[in-house]
């Protein structure tokens, strides 16, 4: 994914401010062997490149001043009730340099399982994202997981998938997680209504 930043000269929270009213965005290029750049971006483009996932999760290439380099989103900065970016933080990508990087969890098949079809399950979709290391070119936009394969009471793990060729899971000391689990529905039982008691008799009217 492409995008395009601008050189920015002035530092500084007034400046920041008065780039922002102009309907930019300061930001920051660092990492590598280069010195840290000050870049600022259109708010509006930038505020669009967000929605999308793929801005957050993989190697995207960023041209400032007609060239173009990879960098990865690292951090955002939003406003605490408007709808405005007020910074933005990228790193530079080596390319012979392994990486680590958060991607989102696709999950595909779960109607076809027999877990649906059959019994009825409910899945859960427990992790939704995995940290991954790798090579900037062998970084995945997103791991797909296939469910068609789930079973009642089910679950599948990261060990039941395949990562792609070059890319290891960062565990942090972790056993593989649970990516999805099948849970079957509640049953509620049924209960007998309570027979009503014989009314009393009504007192004071007997045979004189």
């Amino acid at each position: 994914m492409k995008f395009v930043a601008f050189e920015r000269a002035k530092q500084g929270t007034g400046a920041s401010r008065r780039l922002r009213i102009t309907g930019r965005t300061p930001g920051i290029v660092y990492g590598g062997a280069a010195e840290p750049q000050l870049v600022e971006l259109d708010h509006n483009a930038l505020w669009h490149a967000l929605k999308k996932e793929a801005f957050h999760s993989s190697v995207l290439e960023m041209e400032v001043a007609g060239q173009v380099s990879k960098v990865l989103l690292r951090d955002v900065q939003m406003h605490p009730f408007r709808q405005l970016v007020l910074h933005i933080d990228f790193q530079r990508v080596d390319a012979k340099t392994r990486l680590n990087k958060k991607v989102p969890v696709h999950f595909k098949g779960e109607e076809e399982s027999d877990a649906v079809k059959l019994d009825h399950n409910l899945v859960n979709h427990v992790t939704t994202e995995l940290e991954l290391n790798s090579l900037p070119a062998d970084l995945p936009e997103f791991i797909e997981v296939d469910l068609s394969g789930l079973k009642n009471n089910g679950t599948v793990t990261l060990n039941d998938i395949k990562l792609p060729k070059g890319v290891k899971w960062v565990s942090h000391g972790r056993k593989a997680p649970v990516l999805a689990s099948a849970t079957a529905p509640v049953v509620e039982e049924e209960v007998a209504p309570v027979a009503a008691a014989p009314a009393a008799p009504a007192k004071g009217k007997g045979k004189k």
